[in-house]
């Protein structure tokens, strides 16, 4: 259903997408934010997913500016590689990235949500709060598992905002959670017992909780239908 397309950022650096085009006319648009494996077949499987339930959907590949291609696996070597250019992302350039791809999908004239999963959540609550400096006002934001949100939480969003946390999580402690809730109460948190970090990941049965991922998944699809078709 997806194919390769090309985007380029506003500093002129140029990376590679994937995009999906739903069977009728998109009633919407969706931008899909990687976690830190880049965007391998778990991350297009999802955007194909949204695609299916009827949005214009697209991934950034968020690692182009440090190495290009990258679909890494999630243990040995590859999770190695993937926790050693996770420390040197850098928001300011990733939200680049993601304004190309909000440029992309502007196009189709819809309503534009983002969902994005662990580093990738993060950035979701980074688009919705820093966006508009980049050119972006999405109508909503998802995040899964969104690491480091507590350090950010403060941060006013400009849009409705759905967050999604696994009880079991080891790597975003309660107090993250907790900052969130007490900046604003407003945003939408949901806790899955039972599921740890990377719940949605089908393709990996060590994370992938079925329950807590099919819930999960309908409470976004309802909330991008609310705002966004």
């Amino acid at each position: 259903m997806g194919d390769w397309t090309k985007l380029t950022a506003a500093d002129g650096h140029e990376l590679s997408a994937y995009v999906a085009t739903p069977s009728e006319p998109p009633t919407g648009a969706v931008i899909v934010l990687q976690e830190i494996f880049g965007i391998n077949a778990y991350v297009r499987s999802v955007v194909d997913g949204y695609a299916k339930d009827g949005f214009l959907v697209i991934a950034p590949a968020l690692f182009d500016r440090y190495e290009r291609g990258l679909e890494l696996k999630y243990e040995g070597e590859d999770q190695k590689k993937a926790f050693e250019l996770y420390a040197k992302l850098d928001p300011k350039l990733e939200l680049q990235d993601i304004a190309a791809a909000y440029e992309f999908v502007q196009k189709a004239g819809k309503g534009i949500g983002v969902v994005g999963f662990c580093y990738g959540g993060f950035l979701s609550w980074l688009t919705a709060t820093r966006g508009e400096q980049y050119g972006m006002k999405p109508d909503c934001v998802v995040g899964y598992y969104a690491g480091g949100i507590g350090k950010v939480a403060k941060e006013q969003p400009s849009c409705p905002v759905m967050l999604h946390f696994g009880a079991e999580d080891t790597h975003i402690g309660q107090d993250q959670i907790d900052a969130v809730r007490e900046a604003h109460p407003d945003v939408e948190i949901y806790i899955y017992e039972g599921a740890g970090h990377a719940f949605n990941r089908d393709v990996h049965p060590p994370s992938y909780n079925e329950g807590a991922a099919r819930t999960a998944r309908a409470r976004t699809l309802e909330f991008l239908k609310t705002h966004i078709s």
